[in-house]
């Protein structure tokens, strides 16, 4: 932009903040190698092992480790607006790191000696994925037979998950107190999977995001957990307070990020199209066309209003948590409500620029395509649903609301 607006202070509390100042920078030095890959991304349907390798040694897949681990162990407000800068340059690589990074907070709730195996080597990466399959319980473990999809990163992880159901020697499912079957979390080297390879999407290509199965395949009891547990703060051996907050929560925040990021990214290059170019039939610029003008303003304070307000409320929450000691219900439904409004804010952004650029915005070539593609995968991901603001809503006028994604 020739001009940019001031920055609140909050933006510049976080600018000075050393630890997501110096990832920030270490965005900005990967940005030109990321930005080259960006046609070997979506056309491998993977990060490039050239990337991958910046990553690792950027310390990119440990933002979310705890301390014990040499990871960062950042809070949400210092964490997501490093995915936010990744997604402006590619946002498959972005989304990657997301789910790993989400994946990667199982360490604060798995045993000290456990979660060192699978996190302690520098490409300790964990990815899962939803989907059928049962857990057997048998002397020691589970027998475990399953097929799940959507594993964004396992084609660069090392260890990979799942969640299923627990089935008794007898046959039977193993039940909670509520009658609810026992859902249990389960890790396994990437090396004892099938794999195949079904990512064939209309965005996010880069992030490999394929299915993997595995059958009969004993999995050490300590190499679980109730999957419940995953969710539930207070039952984590790490006592950071970033472990306040579920994985769930950062992930919702983290995508916002990757939604962001697309319309942030389509944003300047709008506003670089409109600077020279002169739309069919048109005796002027676009960027001196009054309805232009209008639009590159109103999108400015879409994105400018939901990001802020997200990373105010993640700043705000963090607060409270640090002084309080837990999370509540009320701050975590915040937190989906103001990720899943950035997301489809982002997504209405974009759509708004891509139609204004007119046919240029169709070809390969040019950036606005590609983010369009992304935001709107991002939007049908489940982190992306529409339905939590139902959840929000229901629960905002008093009713009994599904919980179960905060």
């Amino acid at each position: 932009m020739a001009a940019t607006l001031p920055k609140t202070q909050a933006a510049e509390n976080r600018k000075s903040d050393p630890a997501a100042a110096d990832y920030l920078a270490r965005v900005r030095e990967l940005a030109p190698a990321l930005s080259a890959c960006a046609q070997q991304i979506d056309e491998r349907r993977e990060l490039p092992r050239e990337i991958v390798d910046r990553l690792v040694e950027g310390g990119f897949f440990r933002l979310l480790l705890p301390r014990s681990l040499d990871g960062a162990e950042l809070l949400p407000a210092q964490y997501v607006p490093i995915i936010e800068a990744v997604a402006r340059v590619d946002a498959s690589t972005a989304w990657c790191l997301n789910q790993n990074s989400g994946c990667s907070m199982t360490a604060a709730y798995l045993s000290a000696e456990i979660a060192r195996e699978i996190f302690g080597p520098p490409r300790g990466i964990l990815a899962w994925g939803p989907g059928p399959g049962e857990a057997r319980a048998v002397a020691g473990g589970y027998n475990v037979t399953a097929k799940w999809a959507f594993a964004s990163g396992s084609h660069h992880a090392s260890w990979l998950g799942c969640h299923v159901p627990v089935i008794e020697a007898n046959g039977q499912p193993r039940l909670e107190a509520d009658g609810a079957p026992t859902v249990r979390t389960l890790f396994f080297p990437k090396s004892k999977t099938k794999f195949e390879d079904i990512w064939h999407t209309m965005g996010l290509r880069g992030t490999g995001s394929d299915q993997y199965s595995v059958t009969d395949l004993f999995v050490p009891e300590a190499y679980s957990l109730p999957s419940i547990a995953r969710n539930s703060p207070e039952r984590r051996r790490e006592k950071g307070l970033l472990y306040s907050f579920s994985s769930l929560s950062m992930y919702a925040a983290g995508f916002a990020g990757v939604a962001t990021g697309c319309a942030r990214a389509t944003l300047a290059a709008f506003i670089e199209l409109a600077r020279d170019k002169i739309p069919r039939g048109a005796r002027i610029t676009m960027r001196n066309n009054h309805v232009i003008q209008r639009e590159v303003a109103q999108s400015e304070v879409r994105v400018a209003s939901a990001w802020g307000h997200l990373i105010r409320s993640l700043e705000d929450i963090t607060e409270a948590v640090r002084a309080r000691g837990h999370i509540t219900l009320d701050e975590r439904m915040a937190i989906r409500l103001n990720a899943t409004f950035c997301i489809h804010t982002a997504m209405e952004v974009i759509d708004i620029l891509y139609q204004a650029a007119g046919a240029t915005a169709i070809f390969d070539e040019n950036p606005f395509e590609r983010p369009w593609r992304d935001v709107h995968s991002v939007s049908q991901q489940i982190q992306g649903r529409q339905a939590h603001f139902e959840t929000v809503g229901a629960y905002l006028m008093g009713l009994e609301a599904d919980t179960s994604w905060l």
